[in-house]
């Protein structure tokens, strides 16, 4: 787990380094290769689907096996710390607990200060739902919304994989993930080719969506907050999340909160109500960015301590 902590230290002093040679973009241009590849409009459903399987088998055959081979090739560094500062390089570039938490102060910042159009404006860099309306609350809601959901998918579960199968399998995840934000959606285009994207994604992140509402438990339980409702919303309302781990996570921070996240969400200009989780004992605010972002990196270390402490990885 030394591969784990080194990564997350990584993240803590550099984050996400802005290049086009990040492993994620890498990734992001081949499965935009392969879409231009086999996607074709006139196709039929049937084959739209078969065609985005082949993407998605394709593409994590590619990135598994180029993470198995930087790996093999860090074992010949004549170096004792060799393999360790690899894997976690590597595998610094599949979690995001940084990039999470600038966004967020910077949105913070930015409603503290009542700019209230920039913050709609950096507010739509993190979220797919139209911002230019959004009031100071809505904002807030969508800020914390978002980083309690990429907790899952940005930290725990590309953790949990690399617990599972080490780099290599914490990359191909990270493959996974980023298939589904590019071709998981329903709509005309990727209903049908983007589909087996979105069902490995959700797969995949089953369990960890899961362990992390529970570390969501603890750490409102650590941190002062109400654990209890945490628990209770949790088991409440987490199955009311349009996706089936999303609300995991969404759930137990509005009820450790006292806030209620979901409600109503305009897309291209339609409006659409997702069911809502917690309770509005508070208007959500900017602090509940701050403390969302507290809980998160307490998530995040709670699982590196734990799992170190079961496995000695």
């Amino acid at each position: 787990m030394l591969t784990a902590i080194l990564a997350f230290f990584i993240d803590t002093v550099i984050g996400d380094p802005n290049s086009r040679w990040h492993p994620v973009v890498l990734m992001g241009k081949l499965i935009g290769g392969l879409e231009r590849l086999f996607y074709r409009p006139e196709d039929s459903d049937g084959k739209k689907y078969a065609m985005g399987a082949m993407l998605v088998l394709i593409t994590l055959l590619v990135t598994y096996e180029a993470a198995a081979a930087i790996m093999m090739l860090s074992y010949h560094i004549p170096w004792e710390w060799g393999k360790i500062v690899v894997g976690a390089l590597l595998l610094s570039f599949t979690i995001s607990p940084k990039s999470l938490a600038k966004a967020g102060k910077g949105i913070y910042a930015l409603l503290i200060l009542g700019e209230i159009e920039e913050a709609r404006k950096k507010v739509g860099w993190i979220v797919g739902r139209d911002t230019e309306e959004l009031t100071d609350a809505e904002i807030a809601r969508a800020t914390v919304e978002t980083i309690a959901e990429n907790t899952v998918d940005g930290i725990i579960a590309p953790l949990f994989f690399f617990v599972l199968g080490g780099v290599p399998l914490a990359v191909l995840y990270r493959a996974a993930n980023t298939m589904d934000s590019m071709i998981g959606y329903k709509n005309d285009k990727y209903l049908y080719f983007g589909r087996a994207a979105a069902k490995l994604d959700d797969v995949l992140n089953y369990i960890p969506a899961r362990i992390t509402g529970m570390l969501f438990i603890f750490a409102a339980c650590l941190l002062g907050f109400d654990y209890k409702n945490a628990y209770d919303m949790m088991l409440r309302d987490a199955a009311k999340h349009p996706s089936p781990n999303g609300g995991y996570a969404e759930a137990t921070v509005a009820g450790a909160l006292h806030i209620r996240l979901g409600g109503i969400n305009s897309y291209f200009g339609k409006k659409s109500l997702r069911a809502y989780m917690g309770e509005a004992i508070e208007l959500t605010a900017p602090k509940h960015i701050m403390e969302c972002i507290r809980m998160m990196y307490t998530v995040t270390v709670m699982f590196i301590i734990i799992t170190y402490a079961m496995f000695g990885l």
